[in-house]
């Protein structure tokens, strides 16, 4: 049996095996880049048991920058997200990256131009694509208010964390508000 005559068959089926191996990869690549284009908005399947009385504010695709992102595309997501549905949260918590000299009064403003009435995107602000601090900041105060810390603390916190050596990029962020009293 003379094994140089499977040399080539070893090659092409090799080559078949590449071949595929990328046309799968790149259907990966297309359905995950589908996916990340779509607006936040819950269906009734997607939409929690428990917080039933949650209404999710809408929000369009996020655009194309024309530029990669400062973190990896799911951290930017989840973060203008949570920019999108906590307005509540990072209107009260400052930036330190100096966007306040384009007029960003809050970490909100890195992520979001502007809402309706109802509190639902209209236009995002693409400043927080580029911006690490911005991102940074942001996802800090998402993760304490998914441990269950209030407003307050949340800005207490990312003002310690973020104050020294920062303070001159602060933006004009307004303390959160007081609580409430029973």
């Amino acid at each position: 049996m003379n094994a140089t005559k499977y040399v080539p068959l070893l090659l092409g089926l090799s080559a078949a095996a590449v071949a595929a191996t990328v046309v799968v990869a790149g259907n990966q690549a297309a359905s995950q880049k589908a996916s990340a284009v779509r607006p936040a908005v819950a269906t009734k399947a997607q939409a929690p048991v428990a917080k039933a009385a949650v209404v999710r504010k809408t929000a369009p695709p996020l655009p194309n920058v024309g530029f990669p992102p400062v973190r990896p595309m799911d951290v930017v997501r989840a973060t203008y997200d949570f920019a999108a549905q906590h307005p509540e949260i990072l209107n009260y918590v400052p930036c330190y990256c100096g966007c306040g000299t384009q007029g960003h009064k809050a970490n909100e403003h890195c992520f979001v131009a502007r809402r309706d009435s109802k509190g639902n995107v209209l236009e995002w602000d693409t400043h927080g694509f580029g911006c690490t601090i911005c991102i940074d900041v942001a996802r800090e105060a998402m993760q304490l208010y998914s441990s269950g810390a209030d407003v307050r603390s949340i800005a207490g916190a990312i003002e310690r964390r973020w104050r020294a050596g920062n303070e001159s990029g602060r933006t004009p962020t307004p303390p959160p508000p007081a609580k409430k009293t029973s």
